[in-house]
């Protein structure tokens, strides 16, 4: 995505807003520092993956049984 400077931004507004609904947007930027976002209003919502999540992990066979005990004794109590 195109990265703008404020002053860019602030001197061109009107050819970015057009240059953004052809494109999907830019970033306004303040001393090299990205600030904003600026997307068109009928831009598609974009889904933002977790960061654990983003690869490949595998379930253990025994997901639903895990702790089975433990969680028991924190509902039931111990018998004695």
């Amino acid at each position: 995505m195109l990265t703008i400077n404020m002053h860019e931004a602030k001197t061109n507004l009107s050819e970015l807003v057009d240059q953004a609904q052809m494109t999907g947007g830019f970033i306004i930027a303040k001393a090299g520092k990205p600030l904003v976002k600026v997307i068109p209003l009928d831009a598609p919502p974009t889904m933002q993956r977790l960061g654990f999540m983003s690869g490949p992990f595998l379930v253990p066979d025994d997901f639903d049984t895990m702790a089975a005990k433990e969680i028991e004794l924190l509902f039931n109590g111990a018998d004695e």
